[in-house]
């Protein structure tokens, strides 16, 4: 049933529909049917939509020569990807901002085009000074700040790939991935602030390049303000440091290069809980056309528009947002806060404050507000917002109903958005002026040939099964880093030619589609596959909860049973009773909506869910935490205490089975 139903207004005027008419489609299924059908022609018309130009033209769209899983994307064309995104805008609107920062402590920055432009020349200048080439690996290990973005685009201009870091990591991490690429140069704050405190960095910064001999120069950004870094703190120095704002050379000793489109642009390590961390590999053209195509098909953005995601820029969404939104000429803002921090009407005040238009967030986060007294915005604070974007996990419906009802008063379209780092950006979506259903995706962005698969490798509808992609993409990953074999058996090794995403999904009868989570958190209990957010939905449906977690742990009889974790609202109601009366009842709550036979086997009190910085839920970690096994690596992980938590809980589970056993 849908909740939103648009006038044919709303969809006629947005960019998707505006495309589908110039180019002559009947409709958007015609779209998605006719880019299947002829990709190199569907491609050459996104070029021409999101207004990309090139130093050479590319002789063909699309060589498959090599397979599926090794495509050729604009052979022989060659670019200047900065020029696209900034130079030609300083150009026509040089005043126009480009970005917007706010610190967490409210600090405010404005950088318009024409500044940065300006600044990007400044620091490639620099980084040639320092030796720094075409496929010299770049680092960032910094925090949601201008010079992030700076930083990414002075490697661009000159050829070197950079190499994002999440803000949070410590030293051992900073260094794992140092030693993977090789990278030659780390560019880091001295430090941040989060909730009002000084979080250091420079400290990791120096002991990862310590451990680190491929590193040359370490460039320092004074975040906190304290003036120059001390390089007597260094300890025994592995390399040269430098200051940001002075760092050396001058616009003429770095020219101007046009760089091949498939020259990688890129590595953004995944979090690396599951095993060691992999690079992915994205170009110069596949990873921006990506982004800068969703961003104009999926959320409508246009130039005059303002984009703001909580996110990192270690997280893809950072580096999307940088290089798509950019393309398009839109204005950005950096958030570097907390988003509850003063309080859970923050991130309202800086949408108003910034004027914000499109505005990105995790569930899990709206899950989080949803139980914050003060969370709703007050009237007229949200009045230039026309979009919400949501990604990174599956939606339950209660608070997708509050974000859609109440934030956005039943008229801010959610554009649920579902791809992953190695897809460069999404493959479902919803798409404003289209009717939305709680929780779902309209369907497949225009490009991506999409299937959901039954164990036989056959199309299904209205049954649960393998999310899979039967076409390739500009901004596919071009691999991992060095590592070929592992992306092949990653997505390529369960049927020929055909990407395996690892998501579970669906297709329901009013043509929706669903997704259920990651397929290897898919739990079978008896036979029958279940996802996660089935479980999660059915608590927080229940008055007392406010998250949850499900997780499939191994039971004798049914071959899996489910174990869940849920944070509670405080009050007189659950001092009353002890935890075991209100486990049974939640127990039987979820029985009475999925199905007796599917009642968890616990359901666990936690003070907090486990989750990284970006909001997502980390199950697969807890599941090894509560089983007592290897968990991988945690440095992503916000809140490192709430698995402590979960292995507490484990270890008791596991010392009463002992105990009844024997």
């Amino acid at each position: 049933m849908n909740i939103y139903t648009p006038t044919g207004d709303e969809w006629r005027t947005t960019q998707l529909a505006r495309f589908i008419a110039r180019h002559g489609y009947r409709d958007l299924d015609d779209l998605r049917e006719q880019a299947a059908r002829e990709p190199g022609l569907f491609w050459d018309q996104v070029i021409q939509a999101i207004g990309l130009d090139w130093v050479m033209p590319y002789r063909q769209t699309l060589d498959v020569s090599d397979g599926v899983m090794w495509p050729k994307w604009f052979v022989d064309g060659r670019l200047d990807l900065v020029d696209n995104l900034v130079g030609k805008h300083a150009r026509a609107t040089p005043t126009k901002i480009a970005i917007r920062w706010e610190g967490d402590r409210g600090e405010l920055r404005t950088i318009s085009y024409a500044e940065l432009a300006a600044e990007v020349e400044r620091v490639a200048a620099g980084l040639c000074a320092m030796g720094v080439g075409a496929g010299d690996r770049i680092a960032l290990y910094l925090p949601m700040i201008p010079e992030a973005a700076v930083t990414m685009l002075a490697a661009t201009r000159i050829g070197a790939i950079f190499i994002p870091f999440f803000s949070g990591y410590g030293a051992d991490s900073v260094a794992q991935r140092i030693a993977d690429c090789e990278a030659r140069v780390l560019v880091c704050a001295n430090g941040y602030y989060r909730r009002g405190k000084r979080v250091p960095m420079l400290d990791d910064a120096r002991a990862a390049a310590r451990a680190s001999p491929s590193l040359r120069q370490l460039v320092v950004v004074d975040r906190l303000g304290i003036g120059p870094a001390d390089a007597d703190d260094a300890g025994e120095a592995s390399c040269v440091e430098f200051e940001y704002r002075r760092l050396p050379g001058y616009l003429s000793t770095c020219s101007r290069v046009a760089f091949p489109a498939d020259q990688t642009l890129m590595l953004i390590y995944t979090s690396g809980t599951t095993g060691k961390p992999k690079g992915v590999v994205h170009t110069h053209a596949g990873f921006p056309v990506k982004g800068a195509q969703d961003l104009q098909m999926a959320f409508d953005l246009r130039a005059d528009d303002t984009l703001m995601w909580i996110t990192d820029m270690g997280w893809l969404m950072g580096p999307w947002m940088v290089y798509g939104g950019l393309m398009l000429g839109a204005t950005l803002v950096f958030y570097e806060g907390t988003p509850d921090y003063p309080d859970a009407g923050r991130l309202w005040d800086v949408v108003a404050r910034h004027r914000v238009t499109h505005f990105g967030l995790s569930p899990t986060l709206v899950r989080m507000l949803m139980a914050s007294d003060g969370s709703l915005p007050p009237p007229g604070a949200l009045d230039t917002l026309r979009v919400f974007g949501s990604t990174g996990e599956a939606w339950n419906e209660a608070p997708w109903r509050w974000l859609f009802e109440q934030v956005g008063e039943s008229r801010r379209p959610i554009i649920n958005y579902s791809g992953g780092t190695e897809i460069g950006g999404g493959i479902l979506a919803c798409f404003p002026g289209l009717p939305q259903k709680p929780c779902a995706f309209n369907g497949p962005i225009p490009g991506m040939a999409v299937e959901v698969l039954d164990g036989d490798g056959r199309p299904v509808r209205g049954s649960v099964g393998e999310l899979a992609i039967r076409q390739p993409w500009p901004g596919m990953t071009h691999g991992f880093w060095r590592d070929a074999e592992r992306y092949r058996e990653a997505y390529w090794s369960v049927w020929p030619d055909v990407w395996m995403h690892g998501d579970w999904a669906s297709v329901d009868e009013d043509g929706y589609w669903l997704v259920h989570g990651r397929s290897d958190d898919t739990i079978k209990i008896a036979g029958k596959r279940v996802g996660p957010a089935d479980f999660e939905s059915a608590l927080v449906s229940h008055p007392l909860v406010v998250e949850a977690v499900a997780v499939g742990v191994p039971d004798e009889l049914k071959g899996e049973a489910v174990v869940c974790f849920v944070t509670v609202r405080d009050g007189e109601a659950l001092a009353a009773r002890p935890w075991d009366e209100w486990e049974a009842e939640l127990v039987e709550h979820v029985g009475r909506q999925l199905g007796k036979p599917l009642r968890p086997a616990r359901v666990h009190r936690v003070e907090a869910i486990p989750k990284t910085r970006n909001g997502k839920t980390v199950r697969r970690v807890m599941r090894a935490a509560y089983l007592g096994t290897r968990p991988g690596d945690l440095s992503a992980i916000e809140n490192p205490d709430a698995i402590d938590a979960v292995s507490a809980i484990g270890l008791t589970a596991r010392r009463v089975v002992d105990a009844v056993g024997t």
